[in-house]
């Protein structure tokens, strides 16, 4: 984010490119949102872009903008080739089951190492040039003028009311009924039931969080982060 502000012409330039492609949802990203969470200035330009791809363009008034054309029709079968791949190498992973296959990829480290190719892949691309990332890898300002703009910065005294909260209502509620209920929630995890109505009735008793997470734990234990050669 060496020059965050050219990341509202990437967002809007995604975001008509998504439109073009009959996308039916949309979400624009904040321009600083590399460096915290976003500002109002950043929440309103974001909002805008869609509001004028949306409403001054035009792009909107016709169902399909990009119909017969040959490049997106070849783009559109080249990711259709390049998905059935994954989906051929999951099937055989699983002997024929893609269900088998999605877990044993999970297990194996299958998709987070081809993330992590993928990732590896483009950043070398970027090191060495041979993708241009504006104000990254080329046309860097080095002394020139910086945009500056209003940071988000979370008030502090935020926390200290949060902990405050937490120690009352941990004070004021029947921890007898939210044991009972996280016991309840760790009995049925451990048989495998729909675990939605049991979440429902610990939060019911103001059980928080953590100690729901913490219970779970208990049962599922934790993700341990691989690393993937």
């Amino acid at each position: 984010a060496q020059q965050p502000e050219v990341n509202i012409i990437r967002t809007t330039i995604e975001a008509l490119a998504a439109v073009l492609g009959g996308t039916q949802s949309l979400h624009t990203n904040s321009f600083d949102e590399a460096i915290c969470l976003p500002s109002e200035l950043a929440a309103r330009v974001a909002v805008r872009t869609q509001q004028v791809i949306a409403y001054e363009s035009g792009v909107a008034s016709v169902a399909d903008p990009l119909a017969g054309s040959f490049y997106v029709e070849w783009l559109t079968n080249k990711m259709e080739e390049e998905a059935e791949k994954y989906f051929e190498k999951i099937l055989k992973m699983g002997n024929g089951s893609f269900y088998q296959g999605v877990l044993e990829g999970i297990k194996n480290g299958f998709f987070r190492k081809e993330i992590a190719r993928a990732s590896f892949e483009f950043q070398s691309k970027v090191e060495r040039k041979e993708r241009i990332i504006v104000g990254v890898n080329a046309f860097e300002e080095e002394d020139g003028e910086r945009f500056e703009f209003p940071k988000f910065r979370l008030n502090p005294s935020c926390q200290d009311e949060q902990i405050k909260f937490l120690k009352y209502i941990k004070s004021t509620r029947d921890n007898k009924a939210v044991l009972q209920r996280l016991n309840d929630l760790k009995s049925a995890a451990k048989q495998g039931k729909n675990l939605v109505p049991f979440i429902k009735d610990a939060v019911k008793e103001y059980a928080t969080e953590g100690e729901i997470i913490d219970t779970l734990k208990e049962v599922y234990g934790e993700f341990l982060d691989l690393k993937i050669l």
